[in-house]
């Protein structure tokens, strides 16, 4: 999960630089290609507790034990951006508080 003006400010950082200046993270063998992300794997239980928080939940929570246990990791790998000097700025609870906070701002515009 990445919020998303972590997102944007990523793609401004690769716009802004070179491909001189990241041209040698890659080679022959591999795409031209970067991962952007947080660099930090959640489990959905540790998410929907992050989200408790931020919307001020205290009940139970209630797990469909029938379903599948979805993809095990979707952690993406990036350590060729972090090498260029760019990381995240927002931290996954704080993002979700101010997308939360955004949503009631904005809620019924629209």
């Amino acid at each position: 999960f990445l919020y998303s003006d972590d997102m944007a400010d990523a793609c401004v950082f690769l716009l802004e630089h070179a491909e001189t200046r990241f041209g040698h993270l890659f080679n022959d063998r591999e795409p031209p290609l970067l991962n952007v992300g947080c660099g930090e794997d959640v489990t959905i239980a540790e998410l929907v507790e992050h989200v408790k928080q931020a919307v001020g939940y205290a009940g139970a929570t209630a797990w469909d034990a029938s379903k599948p246990d979805g993809t095990p990791r979707k952690l993406l790998d990036i350590s060729k951006l972090r090498a260029l000097g760019w990381q995240p700025q927002v931290a996954l609870d704080q993002g979700i508080a101010l997308a939360y906070r955004d949503y009631l701002a904005n809620a019924g515009q629209g």
